[in-house]
């Protein structure tokens, strides 16, 4: 019997690289039908055909405070179609207010942790400061009761301290090359991801305003509102040059042939304890990264041999390793090949991708079966089975 899964977000862009490539383009490769409900208007996102095994809905994206009327269309839709389906997977802490007091009434429901979202409220700046700790706790409240009422999987090892009880992971991994590519160049410097403070943007431009005349600086991402006029004014003078968000296929492909792929992202709660997946997507299109020495990337990419490792907020260091990389052929050629093989044999979708996919089957439930609440219905229940 063929399974459908409703998979749902009103934060994240519609071609999201872990929404839409990886897990959405596993579902439908492995046959399962999708409704995917996204704000494909609001991002100004095309909507693919409709297809026999793929139906878009389009809801309103909830930005900074503006966050109510994404969430009431998210939750009209989910109550409405959500029976029709065998699961549904959320993939924003917002959306678990539409199935509470309805889950009875639902099929199974996965909540996807994407991150620490109430370490994240420091890298929010439309939240107050004086409501960040409250907000962080009723986000942890949320957290503990989507894991007692729903199933979760985790985008992070490291997240399953936050919970009573061990559940699945699905790395943020990228797709296997489908070929080989070139060897790192010499000259241009990529960043790929959200252009954010926290994530390093200052330094970024900064890196970019003394060594423009050295090297072509290359940032692909959406760019955060406090950043925007800083990097304005660098694309502005010729220090930098930017791109909007890209889907995940054709950003990777931008990667190819540059000296270097940066992730310069700064020590909070929320990034430290992560392995950044832009570390392996530079590392998956054969390029040596330069990484902050974060808790987790920092040791991961130090003791697999795939780059260099600065302090972090150094840009001194972040110029003197882009020389080193630069001038040295034979340890610039090393750390890409040994990131590329790591990434092809160990760290990608393909192998992750089916796992996901075992664990979606076992947990939906057929439209047939029983009640969510009579025990011969599979799929409903916490932790890993």
């Amino acid at each position: 019997m063929t399974v459908r899964v409703l998979v749902a977000t009103v934060v994240h862009t519609p071609l999201d690289a872990r929404i839409h490539r990886r897990q959405i383009g596993a579902l439908l490769s492995d046959g399962i039908e999708v409704t995917y409900l996204a704000p494909w208007s609001a991002t100004g996102t095309d909507r693919p055909p409709r297809t026999a095994s793929f139906t878009t809905l389009d809801v309103p994206r909830a930005v900074g405070r503006r966050r109510g009327q994404a969430l009431r269309a998210a939750r009209r839709l989910v109550r409405r179609i959500g029976p029709d389906h065998d699961l549904i997977l959320l993939h924003d802490p917002e959306l678990l207010l539409t199935v509470i007091g309805r889950i009875n009434l639902l099929p199974p429901v996965v909540f996807d942790v994407h991150e620490d979202t109430a370490a994240s409220l420091l890298d929010r700046p439309w939240v107050p400061p004086v409501l960040r700790r409250p907000a962080g706790t009723a986000i942890r409240c949320s957290e503990r009761w989507a894991e007692r009422n729903l199933q979760l999987i985790l985008a992070e090892h490291s997240y399953q301290d936050r919970f009573a009880r061990r559940h699945p992971v699905v790395p943020n991994v990228p797709p296997r090359p489908g070929h080989l590519p070139p060897p790192p160049g010499t000259r241009r410097v990529v960043y790929l991801g959200r252009i954010a403070t926290s994530r390093g943007a200052r330094e970024l431009l900064e890196l970019a305003r003394r060594l423009h005349r050295e090297f072509e600086f290359e940032l692909i991402g959406p760019v955060d509102q406090d950043i925007s006029e800083l990097l304005a004014a660098a694309v502005q003078r010729g220090h930098v040059r930017w791109t909007d968000f890209l889907p995940n296929d054709a950003a990777l492909e931008r990667l190819e042939g540059a000296l270097t792929g940066l992730s310069l992202i700064h020590p909070q709660p929320n990034h430290d304890r992560s392995l950044q997946t832009k570390i392996l997507e530079y590392a998956s299109r054969r390029l040596p990264v330069i990484t902050t020495d974060l808790a987790v990337s920092g040791p991961f990419v130090r003791d697999r041999g795939i780059g260099l490792v600065v302090p972090p907020y150094d840009v001194d260091a972040t110029m003197a390793a882009l020389r080193r990389l630069r001038d040295d052929e034979v340890t610039r050629n090393a750390m890409a090949d040994q990131g590329y093989a790591l990434v092809r044999d160990e760290l990608n979708w393909d192998l992750e991708g089916p796992r996901f996919v075992a664990r979606v089957r076992a947990w939906a439930t057929p439209r047939d079966a029983p009640g969510p609440n009579t025990p011969d219905r599979p799929g409903r229940g916490p932790g890993v089975s």
